[in-house]
């Protein structure tokens, strides 16, 4: 197994895993569980998402897509379902809201302002914009409609707004399938920015070993996640911090680590196709899948989770969605319009910091 920088990087965090077990059992306090539980977590995240990319290499590319739709996001889902369970509802509401902003903005924008340093222009297939352009304001759509029900009709049952929740959560779901099938099968040809930092690999990947890694981290994050969702609340709230900040800006953060670091990689080494299809890919997953997979899992759970947003957030996703389909429509970046999607992440990051609670 040849280690990445990235990978490299992600080993020495892995301190963290036992020093968050220690502080957690030995009772260190809730803050340094919550900061080595966090620093834990990005490890495992990394691990995670490469034995994904590194088994699709084996796989081919049909089932190497469905790997990545189901395990690309894995973290974050992991961290939302523990968060759920507690009953955190609203940071798990917000942290949707966040991955898009993150990975449409800071993402996207720290791979086109870096690789537009190195470069001075780079050029990338329009065809995911053009496709997940489109499935992003089906996601804003499906975000404000039951915030503008919410907000517009006075004395509206609960249980109305989380009817319409369900039914617009298995919709989202089966037109994510769908863009599967486009860009897998029926229209796989147009989608050829490869799945993963590989190209043409000596020899394959050990199977056996990449699925081990998988299962491993998944358990870690499980496990971090925990941990982490037990002390989150108490901290944040002594930081002067709201759950709609925390899950908006911190949450994503931990989560999308491993595909913010491919995303900035792959823009260094003037492969803008594969940062473009990595951000824009997660933003799709988290709105179309993410999202309505808690909505469904909060029914199990017995925790109620419905699509009825702040206005603020559903205005925020809109405006990440419109600004980044905008500027990727053409097939060009540079670090201009890099800094203009980082400026707009900037911008509304400080907005949800003065967002009273």
């Amino acid at each position: 197994m040849k280690l990445t920088p990235k990978l490299t990087v992600s080993l020495g965090l892995l301190v963290f895993l036992p020093l968050s077990v220690a502080a957690h059992t030995a009772g260190w306090g809730e803050l340094t569980v919550f900061a080595t539980s966090a620093l834990s977590i990005v490890p495992l995240a990394i691990w995670l998402s490469t034995a994904t990319e590194e088994i699709a290499v084996v796989t081919g590319p049909t089932v190497g897509g469905l790997l990545n739709a189901l395990f690309g996001n894995a973290t974050e889902l992991i961290i939302a379902l523990v968060a759920l369970r507690a009953g955190l509802v609203d940071i798990v509401k917000a942290s949707i809201t966040g991955s898009i902003l993150a990975n449409l903005l800071l993402v996207l924008g720290l791979a086109m302002f870096l690789g537009g340093v190195r470069y001075r222009e780079q050029t990338f297939k329009t065809i995911v914009p053009q496709v997940n352009g489109p499935s992003l304001v089906l996601a804003v759509v499906a975000i404000l409609l039951p915030t503008l029900l919410a907000s517009t009709t006075p004395n509206l049952a609960q249980a109305r707004v989380e009817h319409l929740s369900v039914l617009v959560a298995g919709v989202l779901i089966l037109v994510y399938g769908l863009t599967l099938v486009f860009s897998l099968k029926t229209h796989s040809y147009l989608y050829d920015v490869g799945i993963a930092e590989h190209s043409a690999p000596e020899t394959k990947p050990n199977i056996a070993l990449w699925l081990g890694v998988l299962v491993v981290a998944t358990l870690g994050v499980a496990y971090e996640s925990e941990l982490f969702v037990d002390v989150v609340e108490e901290v944040t709230a002594r930081w002067g911090l709201t759950p709609l900040f925390t899950g908006v800006i911190l949450l994503p953060l931990l989560g999308g680590a491993a595909e913010y670091v491919t995303a900035v990689t792959v823009a260094l080494k003037n492969n803008m196709d594969l940062s473009i299809s990595v951000a824009m890919g997660s933003s799709l997953l988290v709105a179309l899948l993410v999202g309505p997979l808690l909505v469904l899992a909060g029914l199990v759970l017995g925790q109620p989770m419905d699509l009825n947003f702040t206005l603020f957030e559903a205005v925020a996703v809109a405006i990440a969605v419109t600004v980044a389909n905008l500027i990727s429509m053409d097939g060009r970046s540079n670090w201009l319009e890099g800094t203009l999607l980082l400026a707009t992440y900037v911008i509304l990051g400080a907005a949800f910091y003065f967002q009273p609670a």
